[in-house]
């Protein structure tokens, strides 16, 4: 064989190369905190990439970097130009959009006999459908190039495995993250699921993703107003000059779709719809009939409301001043109090006692329950529906009624379901604000991982168990705690060579470590989160900095609702 020549990928190509390429192993089956400036825009620029078909003589390295520089012009021409460089069946039988590989720096090799291979760090993986795996520090795959010579001795791809390698810039140029929303149960609340999805055609794909419906892990927790079989007709969403996205439904059982939950379905569509840029207004037809009157439903961020934390055994507000008390909350009379919890009104509040009951924090009415007594707990979070979830060493997930029961009593303490937990240490869990997705922090013999499942409920509202789990982030070591900052943003603190980090983890994105502050212990969530450090110092995250509260003192565990 010929001796193998090596070379990375040139500066230009990696700077503005989509690179059509597919990863040998199969592919898997957000919008971030922000925290200031990373020097990422939201859209595309305007550089346009022009496509060269084949160079007479090209050598196989050659023919396969051209053939990375013509598929970054695949968005625009449906991969035309890059298919020239294909060979015989190759050219219609490649499929580039059957998956993605987000990768780092390639490396490329001439193996000699028609063969190249190209050496792919591996940063993420995004199926067909656009749902993102982050890939283990580390990771790397390899993808080996076929070429023969055609009649005229032209070296052509014969063998090009289905996907795509992308390089991370080119990724955040040509793909997005975006929310496809389904409804909860209750039909009150409209719940996200993050795809990565290609910036052409956005609100094509976003629709086309909405009528495919939730991923497995989703399924069972949510609904759709959508009825099977319907379709998009005209195929594509168009956007008009003044911001209307025209959306037209089809189903050959037309009178299904009209007697559908109009205004349900027409939220899912607008929701979805609206978040995109240059989209101002929804316009939806089925059957040649204009719906309209969307359900005005919850979904996002709540109310940002301040934080509250334990200081000298009493429930504080933290202020504009200082810290006040919190309006209505008696003393606490517990044994060492830790941890509150309470709900986005503020009238189902808990906390731990001493670490291992799970208690209703004291009001001036009320000297506060013991909802259950256990082992070791962790933080609690307390859900729309007035349960409280823990977890306690040797249970696994447990959840208590605190207030809000309606109707028939419903359980008052649930050991929630969670086969895929099984033989794992659960460390922290915290339900979402929409009261159907879940964080859980767990250990086992792979070490720890952070996942997202979704809770499936009785029809009393009753937590009945957590679905298929699937993970999110990259793999982080002794991970103790997580919060929600957004409705696709997670915050794990985690320690590092005996310090205490906290991670930024996209539900679908890469995970990112928060500057570093000396001995945190605890961490809240929201859109502006707050850490408390073993000396009682109360910090405040600001832009990319934690900025200490000088005006506050002795403090711990703060929290926010959820």
């Amino acid at each position: 064989m010929t001796r193998a020549v090596r070379r990375r990928a040139s500066a230009a190509v990696a700077a503005v190369v989509t690179l059509l390429l597919a990863a040998c192993t199969a592919m898997p089956t957000s919008g971030p905190v922000q925290q200031g400036g990373d020097g990422r825009v939201d859209e595309p620029s305007n550089i346009d990439v022009l496509a060269e078909g084949p160079r007479p003589d090209a050598a196989p390295l050659e023919i396969v970097e051209s053939f990375l520089v013509a598929g970054s012009a695949g968005f625009r021409d449906d991969f035309v130009v890059a298919r020239q460089y294909l060979a015989g069946q190759a050219r219609a039988d490649w499929q580039p959009l059957a998956g993605v590989v987000v990768s780092g720096a390639l490396e490329f090799a001439d193996m000699g006999d028609g063969q190249v291979q190209v050496d792919v760090p591996v940063v993420a993986r995004v199926d067909s459908e656009g749902r993102y795996a982050e890939a283990p520090a580390g990771a790397e795959s390899s993808v080996t190039f076929g070429l023969v010579q055609d009649d005229e001795g032209q070296w052509r791809i014969s063998e090009a495995p289905d996907g795509l390698v992308v390089p991370t810039d080119d990724f955040e140029v040509f793909f997005r993250q975006t929310s496809i929303y389904f409804l909860s149960p209750d039909e009150t609340f409209l719940v996200p699921e993050q795809r990565w999805l290609p910036v052409k055609s956005r609100e094509t794909s976003v629709v086309s993703a909405l009528l495919a419906g939730p991923s497995p892990w989703l399924r069972d927790a949510v609904h759709t107003a959508l009825p099977d079989g319907v379709q998009l007709r005209p195929e594509a969403v168009r956007v008009d000059p003044e911001g209307v996205a025209h959306v037209g439904l089809f189903s050959t059982r037309t009178s299904e779709l009209l007697d559908a939950d109009r205004p349900l379905l027409l939220a899912q569509i607008e929701q979805s719809l609206l978040a995109l840029p240059g989209v101002s207004s929804v316009d939806v037809t089925a059957g040649g009939v204009n719906l309209d009157g969307a359900a005005s439903l919850r979904a996002g961020e709540g109310p940002a409301g301040a934080p509250e934390v334990l200081h000298d055994d009493a429930l504080l507000q933290v202020g504009s001043e200082g810290l006040v008390p919190v309006e209505g909350v008696g003393p606490l009379t517990v044994p060492d109090p830790s941890h509150p919890a309470r709900d986005e009104s503020g009238t189902v509040r808990v906390l731990l006692s001493d670490g291992r009951a799970l208690v209703t924090v004291p009001t001036e009415d009320d000297p506060g329950t013991t909802l259950y007594t256990g082992t070791a707990l962790s933080a609690p979070s307390v859900d729309r529906y007035g349960y409280a979830w823990t977890t306690d060493v040797g249970v696994g997930v447990v959840a208590a009624l605190a207030a809000g029961a309606t109707g028939e009593p419903p359980a008052p303490v649930v050991q929630v379901a969670a086969p895929a937990l099984d033989g794992r240490t659960v460390r922290s869990v915290r339900v979402a604000r929409d009261g159907v997705r879940v964080a859980v922090v767990s250990t086992g013999d792979d070490g720890v991982a952070v996942q997202l499942g979704a809770v499936v409920r009785d029809r009393h509202g009753v937590p009945q168990a957590i679905g298929g789990l699937v993970r999110v982030g990259t793999p982080l070591t002794a991970a103790s705690s997580v919060v929600w900052l957004d409705e696709a943003t997670l915050g794990v603190l985690a320690t590092d060579g005996g310090e205490s980090v906290v991670h930024v983890v996209p539900l679908a994105g890469e995970t990112t470590e928060l500057p570093r502050a000396s001995g945190l212990v605890s961490l809240s969530g929201g859109r502006t989160p707050y850490a408390a450090t073993a000396e009682g110092s109360l910090l405040r995250l600001v832009g990319t900095t934690w900025v200490r509260r000088q005006d506050v003192s002795g403090v711990r565990d703060p929290s926010v609702p959820g």
